[in-house]
């Protein structure tokens, strides 16, 4: 192997490469000295019988002893680094963010945050009743989920804008997994506790990378798919028809099977909750008076307050409305009410870890486990990467902490599941009410809370009159703004491939179960990525030296590893055979080659001795040592590296071009 410093000994050192703990050493081992000083002493006891041979004895276990000890000492050497690094104040403050902003609270902090989180608990109510639906559950558990993680957010969370909560995609995900399931009620409170650990466990491992893998194409297939199952999972419920199914195109036929029993009444309410709800988020975002804010009267001031106020609290007018409607029927009621809704706060228990289902069946922890499936991993992931996103939303700038994140919501909904909750994360919609309505620290989740709990002990009884298609209705006008039709267009115009894993995953989303469509999409992502590492770019330049020699430089554009170095090595064979002549010089510019592996390293030696057999000089330009380190490793043949021009000259000297340097 060669180096093209002046040189051809393998043993001298890459120029600005220097190994200075080598190069500090001045100690040799003197072999011959050490081997007549031995002799001298065997010489001095010739007169002892014996042998001058040793003869080391191990025992059969010490190998295993040895490495037992050696693992259990390196476990024990993490652990107290782990504990060192833990209990430090920057690590508490970090891992408890209300330590950082509590002690700075102020009066207009509390003014803001009390303003908030009544505005948003007059949003989470309607949609908490709303959401079990989807759930498939009671509507009483909804209610039981909108507080106690309010409570637990204020403590571990790290974005002030987030409310604690059920969230469409996570009811609709719920939903998948207990509906066919004998018990739902009990699975569910299980997969909340389950959700929980899982996300606690993956906080406290630091596992929130894992959202990475899912790209934005393939988020936006994910999101607008779930919209499209939400709405036509409320369908039935505006036609007032009992319709079943649990995946888009079961429900459609479910729909289509049944639409002769279609409730005019129903249906009629539906579409009019719906409508309403629409013309009402217009009206939140009119304004009146001149469109710059410091022209604007105290009278414009408030009038566009109060408009604001009616139109982001349109979920609970409609409730009411449509409440007093039902209750105006009473027994007669013309159109599908939810009915009786249990009263007072939830019972506080331990999740069911089993159950007898009936008197000869008894449920285990392990069969209520393998009952959830996949939903015990899907739930979390899905959780985090919903809550993420929001944080990232309102973030201004900042830095996200998926660590903490996690383990915010984890912590969150294991204490959902000591009140009968189903499993829940932060809301996009209702944070975004959250954030205009001012705000200030994650205090706020405190008075939203506290509204739920005043709603369950004084309102429920009031609750049972609301019609299921006003509920239906909330539902459709929130989640069909979920549809990201608005990203198809620039996403096409930066890069069109982009589309191909983001409609994959809409498509694979409503036609299979919600889990396989995303491992689809990110599946089809990976594919992408691994196709783009297996096919480098390489710029080819016909250059000149100092000297006036031409030569060929091929520059790839990225790492060499095992996809894309037999396509690299055909490239570089085809362009330097396409050369004027085979005495053409051909270099390779590795300066943006910054890791290989060993299948690489192979390849190259295959190439240099293609190019010795040739005749064709061939050298490497500007290797970084680690990957010099690689290919040094198969020991290639007429591997010749450079770094610098008049190197490259000195070497084309060695090889013959001696006529063309002067």
């Amino acid at each position: 192997m060669k180096n093209g410093n002046n040189s051809i000994d393998s043993g001298q050192r890459l120029e600005g490469y220097v190994n200075h703990g080598l190069s500090e050493s001045t100690n040799n081992v003197d072999l011959i000295h050490s081997y007549q000083s031995f002799h001298n002493s065997h010489g001095n006891h010739r007169d002892i019988q014996g042998s001058s041979d040793f003869i080391l004895i191990e025992e059969p276990g010490d190998d295993e002893v040895k490495q037992k000890e050696g693992l259990l000492k390196s476990a024990l050497q993490y652990t107290r680094r782990r504990a060192r690094a833990i209990c430090t104040k920057k690590t508490l403050y970090k891992r408890l963010p209300v330590l950082s902003w509590l002690p700075r609270y102020n009066s207009q902090d509390a003014l803001g945050d009390l303003v908030a989180g009544i505005t948003v608990g007059l949003t989470v109510i309607p949609q908490s009743l709303a959401y079990s639906n989807v759930a498939g559950l009671p509507p009483q558990y909804g209610l039981y989920g909108s507080f106690l993680g309010c409570f637990i957010y204020v403590i571990f969370g790290s974005c002030k804008d987030i409310p604690m909560g059920p969230t469409a995609i996570i009811s609709l995900l719920t939903y998948q997994t207990i509906s066919h399931l004998d018990s739902p009620v009990q699975h569910a409170i299980l997969l909340c506790f389950i959700a929980g650990i899982v996300e606690l466990i993956m906080g406290i491992f630091g596992l929130g990378f894992l959202i990475d893998f899912v790209s934005g194409p393939v988020s936006s297939g994910f999101t607008s798919a779930v919209a499209l199952i939400i709405v036509t999972s409320q369908v039935k419920d505006i036609l007032g028809i009992p319709a079943k199914g649990s995946q888009f195109i079961e429900m459609w036929q479910s729909i289509g099977g049944l639409i002769h029993d279609t409730s005019a009444w129903d249906a009629a309410l539906g579409a009019s909750c719906i409508a309403l709800l629409l013309i009402l988020r217009l009206l939140a975002a009119c304004k009146i008076g001149p469109d710059k804010e410091e022209l604007r009267t105290t009278k414009h001031r408030i009038v566009n307050k109060l408009i604001w106020l009616i139109g982001t609290s349109r979920n609970a007018l409609l409730v009411v409305i449509c409440g007093l409607l039902g209750w105006s029927f009473q027994d007669k009621s013309p159109v599908k009410l939810i009915g009786y809704i249990p009263g007072g706060m939830p019972a506080v228990q331990v999740p069911p870890f089993g159950f007898i289902k009936d008197s000869n069946t008894t449920l285990t922890f392990i069969d209520m486990i393998s009952n959830l499936g996949s939903g015990i991993l899907v739930v979390p992931l899905i959780s985090l990467m919903e809550d993420i996103a929001i944080c990232k939303a309102f973030a201004n700038g900042k830095s996200v902490d998926a660590t903490q994140e996690l383990i915010a919501i984890g912590v969150s909904n294991i204490g959902n599941s000591f009140v009968q909750a189903f499993p829940s994360t932060g809301s996009l919609s209702r944070s975004a009410v959250n954030n205009a309505s001012g705000v200030r620290t994650p205090l706020g989740g405190i008075y939203t809370g506290i509204l739920v709990i005043l709603a369950l002990l004084f309102l429920t009884p009031y609750f049972s009159f609301i019609p299921r298609a006003a509920l239906a209705a909330i539902i459709i006008a929130a989640v069909i703004f979920m549809v990201e039709v608005r990203v198809v267009k620039p996403m096409w115009r930066t890069k069109k491939s982009d589309l191909i894993p983001g409609v994959g995953t809409f498509i694979a989303c409503l036609v299979l179960q919600l889990e396989i469509g995303i491992l689809c999409g990110i599946g089809i992502n990976i594919l992408f990525i691994l196709y783009h590492a297996a096919r480098p770019k390489i710029t080819v330049e016909k250059l000149k030296t100092l000297h006036g020699i031409e030569y060929l430089m091929l520059t790839p554009d990225r790492c060499l590893i095992f996809p894309s170095v037999d396509y690299v090595r055909n490239l570089v064979t085809k362009y330097s055979r396409r050369a004027e002549s085979v005495a053409t010089p051909v270099v390779i510019d590795c300066s943006h080659i910054y890791g290989a592996d060993f299948t690489a390293a192979t390849v190259i030696e295959t190439l240099t001795k293609d190019f010795a057999v040739r005749g064709q000089p061939l050298f490497f330009y500007n290797l970084k040592p680690s990957v010099y380190a690689v290919f040094e490793g198969v020991e290639p043949t007429d591997f010749t590296v450079y770094y610098t021009q008049e190197a490259l000259d000195d070497l084309l000297k060695e090889k013959g071009y001696t006529k063309q340097i002067k």
